[in-house]
């Protein structure tokens, strides 16, 4: 039988597997960057300008939307974070108790307020603890609602976070801490927390990066214009100027925040990743 097989120098050259991606790649982005262009032609700058950004009314917005807004954001994310920190780790440790009741307490908790959206709860802090409780005040003021408010919202997903990182510790690390003589709630403080909280570190930071975000639904409380933050700054300065510029550098201040957290959880999870390997 006459060999059928064609010799190399007559084979059809193609287009290597290397190449094919990098002339995918290269297509994607000529599609994305004529996209766009098309955008950037078809939208009118000049209305955006007139509405968005006006320089003296932002200009007009310094200091107090720093030393005043973003102040009062920050102390509320902040002790939202703290209060949500500590009812979640309670909330993690009654999920992992022995004990039924605690679990099942925990376990309800932990699916209606992961359940109900922040502004509810917002709503219930400031309306129905007062009416259920007249006269009683609760401490910090609208900084003490706020605080609550925000940490029931984080408790309930740092809960769930703090438990997966307990659960993550290798068990002999228990075992360990048993044999030297530890009881279970002296390891468990001592030896498995501290360990968890270096693996969750990635995750609760990104949750305070939500909760700062969140922070904006304290407006919902009727706050006083000293206990502004960004959100209702932004949202009063800009109904007395008839423009929204001071939505636009309301939403800039929220971004100077966010944006450097997000890079250290990036960073952390790099490390934690690395660790690993």
């Amino acid at each position: 039988m006459a060999d059928t097989k064609v010799p190399p120098e007559l084979r059809k050259k193609g287009l290597t597997r290397s190449q094919k991606r990098r002339l995918s790649r290269g297509a994607q982005y000529v599609v994305f960057v004529a996209a766009l262009a098309a955008f950037a032609a078809s939208a009118d700058w000049g209305r955006l300008k007139n509405q968005f950004a006006q320089l003296d009314i932002a200009e007009r917005m310094f200091p107090d939307i720093i030393t005043l807004a973003l102040k009062n954001t920050v102390i509320y994310t902040l002790t939202g974070f703290v209060v949500g920190l500590g009812l979640g780790l309670l909330l993690a440790l009654m999920r992992l108790s022995s004990v039924g009741p605690y679990r099942w307490l925990a376990g309800i908790y932990i699916e209606i307020f992961r359940g109900l959206p922040a502004l509810l709860i917002f709503i219930f802090i400031g309306v129905a603890v007062p009416l259920a409780f007249p006269g009683t005040e609760i401490v910090g003021g609208t900084y003490g609602k706020v605080a609550l408010a925000l940490g029931l919202v984080a408790a309930a997903y740092m809960a769930e976070t703090i438990r997966a990182g307990i659960q993550a510790v290798p068990k002999g690390q228990m075992e360990a801490a048993r044999s030297l003589g530890f009881s279970p709630a002296r390891a468990m403080v001592s030896i498995i927390i501290p360990q968890a909280f270096r693996i969750i570190l990635p995750p609760l930071t990104n949750e305070l990066v939500l909760l700062f975000k969140d922070s904006s639904l304290v407006l919902f409380l009727g706050v006083t214009l000293e206990e502004r933050e960004l959100s209702k700054y932004g949202r009063d300065l800009a109904s007395q100027t008839a423009n929204s510029t001071p939505i636009l550098v309301a939403g800039l201040c929220y971004l100077l925040i966010t944006i450097p957290l997000g890079f250290v959880v990036r960073r952390m999870e790099a490390k934690a990743q690395e660790a690993v390997r």
